[in-house]
């Protein structure tokens, strides 16, 4: 029988324990799992849970919690990437798909040419749901720790007070290959919109500390050139 993994935002222990909310709705509501069904949890600390569903009602369900397991080791290389906003479902696909390449934080980012204008409570609700997406994101790879994706910024805000040993403004525009820069052991990585940054944005990145690279000759979309950095830079660098 397949075993469903889940993520709990309350700390996890050995034992019997009630889950409710939204978890307990989708177990018992959505999954329509039955007593007797594996399960595994984790709750971000780097563990994992194994265990068994004892009971499933309309709005809490009960489990048995075995001794904690070691999750999924991180990826050596630690990345914080920021993403400049795009409509609809190419942000969403953006983000799960960096959490499956092994991210380590995510800024949606607002720049001259970006077409998402979020404020205030639509802000908050945008967090909210990339957030869910990466928790989900997670649930499916096997991670066991939840990277976190920051409330959108302006990308001039960003730039400033980012603690990395590599910081890297992506596009097309330059010779410098990804492949000639030395390890790091941690990495900021700047996409930018449909469209690309502007020459003033790219210059004001790289008066922040950011190095300008490229990873091909072609110009990919918003959404694919994250999957195809990270790619790269986990193969020469992280854990591919």
């Amino acid at each position: 029988m397949r075993t469903s993994r889940f993520y709990s935002p309350a700390p996890l222990a050995s034992g019997e324990r009630e889950l409710d909310g939204d978890l307990a709705h989708y177990i018992g509501r959505v999954l329509r799992l039955a007593p007797g069904a594996p399960i595994q949890l984790f709750d971000g600390s780097g563990q994992e849970w194994p265990g068994e569903l004892l009971e499933a009602g309309k709005r809490s369900v009960r489990v048995r919690l075995e001794a904690p397991l070691a999750g999924l080791p991180e990826s050596p290389l630690r990345v914080h990437l920021g993403q400049v906003m795009s409509r609809g479902e190419r942000m969403d696909w953006a983000i799960q798909k960096a959490v499956e390449l092994g991210v380590s934080e995510i800024t949606p980012l607002s720049s001259e040419r970006c077409e998402v204008r979020l404020q205030g409570e639509r802000a908050d609700k945008r967090q909210s749901h990339w957030q869910q997406i990466a928790i989900s994101a997670c649930e499916q790879c096997g991670r066991s720790q939840v990277p976190l994706v920051h409330a959108p910024q302006a990308l001039d805000s960003w730039l400033d007070g980012l603690q990395t040993d590599l910081k890297l403004v992506l596009h097309h525009r330059t010779e410098q290959s990804l492949a000639s820069l030395d390890r790091p052991a941690s990495l900021t990585l700047l996409i930018g919109p449909e469209g690309g940054l502007s020459p003033a944005e790219i210059a004001r990145a790289e008066a922040s500390g950011f190095k300008a690279a490229r990873f091909g000759p072609r110009v990919l979309r918003t959404e694919t050139a994250p999957v195809v950095a990270l790619s790269v830079c986990q193969q020469l660098w992280g854990d591919f």
